[in-house]
């Protein structure tokens, strides 16, 4: 009775990969009933539970499993041959639970509508729209530096400790949620992960760990960075499971916070993200769009650069390209390469809305 329980939640995955491919066909479903409306109260529930705890609860619970799992192989290695079927029963039953867990917990919200159906705007621009909207993202980022720094030449320091940003970023999504409701988020559990060294060798500044809804920050990264990583986990945290929609709105939401700081960052951040799409397109644009940018800016972007260059490893390629396959088997075709559609939110938004 026993072995059957075992053999059918293990092949419980198959009927599992089916409903997610039939859920990609249904997105409106998706958006209203789950997004909308189960997992808010699935989120809240975990950021009430962990959100409070100054440590990273998810963190412990990989490493209790990861012990668990290498205590289980070593103690089960002779069963691999002399009961294989039972061995990879047992296997597969806990992929097929974690598969499960994941999907109901949050990952459901892959299959959600695209965020550009839900703000109700155009998901196509042009060359000349993307430069308008480049130009005053320039502007913008040019002014709010000069006004931290006094000098078009310096690069911006964060004042704040680490601690204290992470204790800032819902302030950001609190003058947002003002204009989209739904983006109000409290309580809130964003952390520094205590995995920060083997997330940078891996060359990622943070995740959300979809078991404890903990929004995990690189606590290497350069702080001003900080503003827009957190963000961009909050958005995770509140159901964008899509890279590129996390970071339109994990920047918007850096651009409204009342300090100074956040907004530098977050407009520092949409700004890059436009001019390497201007580069694509156009690059002699590109050379003149670039030599009006403040020295102080580009300075804070070679800041980043040489943060990640400093830990170039050989497995980093790797990672990437297991995340990437992993987001194309999410319903995310473009994977990691999404810039286009960052882009093509903050222009087609940003043609109607003042920054």
């Amino acid at each position: 009775m026993l072995k059957h329980k075992k053999s059918l939640i293990a092949f419980s995955i198959i009927p599992q990969i089916f409903l997610l491919k039939l859920l990609a066909h249904y997105p409106n479903f998706v958006e209203n009933i789950y997004s909308h409306g189960i997992y808010i109260w699935i989120s809240k529930a975990m950021r009430y539970a962990f959100g409070w705890l100054p440590f990273s609860i998810g963190d412990v619970f990989y490493t209790l499993l990861s012990l668990y799992v290498i205590r289980w192989l070593i103690t089960n290695r002779k069963r691999i041959i002399n009961d294989t079927k039972h061995w990879l029963l047992e296997v597969l039953s806990t992929i097929s639970i974690g598969y499960f867990a994941f999907h109901v917990l949050w990952a459901f919200n892959y299959y959600r509508l695209p965020l550009h159906e839900s703000l109700e705007i155009d998901n196509e621009y042009t060359t000349e729209e993307l430069v308008t909207i480049t130009k005053e993202l320039i502007t913008k980022a040019n002014q709010i530096h000069l006004n931290i720094t006094k000098n078009d030449s310096i690069k911006v320091e964060m004042p704040y400790t680490k601690s204290e940003l992470l204790k800032m970023i819902p302030s950001g999504y609190n003058e947002l949620s003002k204009e989209f409701p739904y983006l109000s988020y409290h309580p809130k559990s964003i952390k520094r992960s205590i995995y920060s060294i083997p997330l940078t060798y891996m060359g990622f500044s943070g995740y959300l760990n979809p078991f404890t809804n903990e929004a995990q920050i690189d606590g290497l990264i350069p702080s001003y960075k900080f503003p827009t990583t957190g963000s961009h986990e909050v958005a995770h945290q509140l159901g964008y499971a899509a890279e590129n929609e996390a970071n339109f709105i994990g920047s918007m939401a850096a651009m409204h916070h009342p300090d100074i700081y956040f907004n530098y960052s977050g407009n520092a951040f949409a700004l890059r993200h436009c001019l390497g799409e201007v580069y694509r397109r156009d690059h002699t644009t590109y050379e003149k769009l670039i030599q009006t940018v403040n020295k102080g800016i580009l300075k804070n972007y070679q800041e980043v650069r040489d943060f990640w260059d400093s830990y170039q490893n050989p497995t980093e390629p790797l990672f990437k390209s297991t995340y990437n396959n992993f987001l194309k088997a999410n319903n995310q075709a473009n994977g990691m390469e999404s810039y286009s559609y960052v882009v093509a939110l903050l222009v087609n938004y940003y043609k109607s809305n003042d920054f």
